[in-house]
């Protein structure tokens, strides 16, 4: 079962959400996000990326970083930037990208099913990263940024948030990026209770996207256990009908010693091979685009290469992986490898035509998108999906909803 709790958020006066709400703190650089906050002394970089506020070359994980995080919060909440409500309440939160609209429900978790991985992973952590969301919660003493969750979705949530969608929001405002974010707030007693006893009956939730979030937010449970901690964690649940998942391109710095012509004869071993095609957006599942010297090739895969019951031997990121980047490119691990890099799909195609025809790199694969089915299937049988596998956009903006613990 789901368990899940309503909460009395910290959320940002509606009239200033726009200045206050940021992307979050890992889709930026220290450079870019002291861009972003520069002359908005209400930027949430200034809490989710407090180094902005500090020396130039100030380490990241210093005991100063994490002080001046704390002060930048509490200043907000002196100030009434960010106010809590008064009772525990859910909420809605829609976003807008485009064509494309998602809505989720906004509710804390419980930090024992992700525990008992009844809120299921995909993903490996890095320690380093888990040790600073855990240090940030800690000097907060609270939860800034939710864990994007997704759940096979149910007809009757979906006819709630229908409803409440259509009466006035609590906040509403188009980003910079030209996302638009829109929330409710659902404090009945009844829409509570539909809520809770929904969700009691959805077997399993699955991380999407922030599994250091939720790491650190059950590893300070597991330290606070009995001393007053919620037992929750801040989440934003949508149905998985609703999410949109874009491509998580590659870029290779070099050909490994190979001339363009003898990558090309090796690919065609693994790949039904179309030179030149100019197309560089793969048509579905198994087929590829290769950006090389100047021009788009398309690439498909072989059958007999995805002829399996495995779910993650069947993703083209496995795939890439195991018959082109280890044995033609020598990558045998593209987590620590220096000679592969990861463009986010949001960037399109365009990015990787710059970068590889700028000398950056030598060519770049560009891949269709990982389906939602296929990360929810991996998380089902216990396995773990390859290092960027998954780009989910739009990405929620911290500080539309905080959780004190």
């Amino acid at each position: 079962m789901a368990n899940l709790k309503p909460f009395a958020s910290l959320r940002p006066k509606p009239e200033l959400a726009a200045n206050i709400c940021e992307l979050p703190y890992d889709v930026m650089s220290s450079d870019e996000a002291r861009q972003m906050a520069a002359g908005n002394p209400l930027s949430f970089l200034h809490v989710s990326k407090p180094e902005i506020d500090l020396p130039p070359g100030t380490d990241l994980y210093s005991p100063a970083v994490y002080a001046r995080g704390r002060e930048n919060f509490q200043k907000l909440i002196a100030d009434g930037a960010l106010r809590q409500d008064a009772q525990p309440c859910f909420y809605l939160y829609r976003q807008i990208m485009g064509q494309h609209a998602q809505t989720g429900l906004v509710a804390a978790a419980s930090c024992e099913e992700y525990l008992q991985n009844i809120i299921k992973k995909h993903e490996f952590t890095r320690p380093d990263k888990e040790d600073d969301r855990v240090r940030h919660i800690e000097a907060l003493n609270s939860q800034t940024g939710p864990v994007f969750l997704t759940y096979q979705a149910v007809p009757a949530i979906d006819e709630l948030a229908k409803k409440k969608t259509a009466e006035p929001p609590a906040i509403d405002f188009t980003g910079s990026d030209g996302v638009r974010h829109t929330a409710w707030v659902l404090s009945g007693a009844a829409d509570i209770q539909f809520i809770g006893q929904t969700f009691a009956q959805i077997p399993y939730l699955y991380i999407a996207d922030g599994h250091h979030r939720s790491a650190a937010a059950g590893r300070v449970y597991q330290s606070r256990k009995g001393a007053g901690h919620s037992g929750q964690f801040l989440a934003v649940i949508f149905p998985h009908n609703q999410m949109q998942i874009l491509p998580y391109n590659r870029v290779l710095k070099d050909l490994h010693g190979m001339t363009p012509a003898q990558l090309l004869e090796k690919l065609d071993g693994v790949f039904v091979l179309q030179k030149n095609s100019g197309v560089s957006k793969p048509a579905g599942k198994h087929h590829l685009g290769l950006y090389l010297e100047g021009a788009w090739h398309t690439l498909t895969f072989r059958e007999h290469f995805f002829r399996t019951n495995d779910p993650i031997e069947k993703l083209d990121v496995t795939l890439l992986q195991k018959y082109v980047l280890d044995p033609f490119f020598g990558i045998d691990d593209p987590r620590t490898s220096k000679r592969i890099n990861f463009v986010g799909g949001i960037r399109g195609a365009a990015e990787l035509e710059k970068i590889v025809n700028r000398g950056e790199y030598a060519c770049a694969f560009s891949m269709f998108p990982t389906s939602i089915e296929d990360l929810m299937s991996i998380a089902d049988a216990g396995g773990i999906m390859p290092p960027k596998s998954t780009w989910f956009e739009p990405k929620l903006r911290d500080a539309m909803f905080c959780h004190l613990i």
